[in-house]
């Protein structure tokens, strides 16, 4: 490891856009897979790894529901999510904000308190062992209608506990924000927060309907919004969160090369930026991974990268004390480091 990737690894950090079900690895599909009488569409685990060769977001989602499918029991959740957050110590994430799906799993008939008993207790587990605290977002899935992200909500009303905001997730083109007033309404009335991705493969259109229709409070990806010079205006004064994944957009063909990615422009122009993974196993890597390929590809310095730590914690939804405490910190390391 360079004496930057230890640099990185050593700022607190908080990560704001990580799908769980992103974060299983094919070794953990294929033995979850195997172990629960679940027939995968892949030989070896190898096969799996030579699968994730995607063209565009869909042709990535086509995949991450087939390998969703091997979570059957709280225990497979469990495992799922103390994987990811043994993984995100090690990076130097002191506090994470996970999405799931939890459609993705009733469809299949798994109810909610199979998962968020998994969950909560992997979370509690982490906290025990390593300081690192976690927080859930229940993410509605665009491609299905908002009268199913409605119904979604008012039956997780009972498992709330643990979740802290409402997201929209899955296919974009052709999948708007507006149709799901209502339900992010709902979560509002709550007490939830809300966040939503928009302008990943969608138009900056889409930014502005999350904003101004759902409320939102962080746009993830948002990578089009630079197509609207009003709209990059509008996230500039309000100091509206981006949480940008640049390994994903790679992956995803949404830039042909890291050096493509409009991390640094939007750095540039004083916008809320942060780094995150998105869906670390299926993209080739977790957030350090995505901190070491910005910082080769646009030769950021120690104060760069301090502030893209210190932007991730500007941006979650922790209260203010623990958001001043891990600021200081990250200036402390900053004045530590000899680069």
């Amino acid at each position: 490891m360079s004496g930057m990737d230890e640099f990185v690894r050593d700022l607190p950090k908080t990560e704001l856009h990580v799908h769980i079900e992103g974060t299983l690895e094919p070794g953990m599909m294929f033995g979850l897979g195997e172990r629960n009488g679940f027939d995968l569409p892949f030989e070896s685990v190898d096969g799996v790894a030579e699968a994730y060769d995607f063209t565009n977001l869909q042709s990535f989602l086509d995949i991450y529901y087939q390998g969703a499918a091997v979570l059957q029991t709280p225990g497979d959740f469990y495992e799922l999510m103390a994987a990811y957050l043994e993984r995100a110590d090690a990076d130097g994430v002191r506090h994470a904000e996970i999405f799931f799906d939890p459609q993705t799993h009733t469809a299949r008939g798994i109810p909610f308190e199979v998962f968020m008993q998994g969950f909560r207790e992997a979370i509690a587990d982490a906290r025990s062992r390593s300081g690192v605290t976690a927080d859930l977002i229940l993410c509605f899935l665009r491609h299905l209608s908002g009268e199913d992200a409605v119904a979604t909500l008012i039956a997780a009303e009972p498992h709330l506990d643990g979740v802290i905001a409402v997201g929209l997730d899955s296919s974009e083109v052709g999948n708007p924000p507006e149709p799901f007033s209502e339900a992010f309404q709902m979560a509002r009335e709550l007490g939830l927060k809300a966040v939503a991705h928009a302008g990943e493969e969608g138009p900056p259109e889409y930014v502005v309907g999350a904003l101004d229709a759902l409320g939102v409070e962080r746009i993830d990806h948002g990578v089009r919004s630079l197509e609207d010079s009003q709209l990059v205006e509008r996230l500039r004064r309000d100091q509206i969160p981006l949480t940008l994944c640049p390994l994903s957009s790679l992956a995803l063909k949404i830039v042909e090369r890291v050096e493509d990615h409009v991390i640094k422009e939007m750095m540039d122009l004083g916008l809320l930026v942060s780094v995150n993974s998105d869906d670390p196993s299926y993209f080739g890597g977790y957030v350090l991974d995505n901190y070491s390929a910005v910082t080769s590809a646009f030769g950021l310095s120690s104060v760069n990268l301090a502030d893209l730590a210190r932007n991730s914690i500007t941006s979650s939804f922790l209260d203010a004390e623990r958001k001043r405490e891990l600021a200081a910190e990250v200036d402390a390391v900053l004045s530590g480091y000899e680069g």
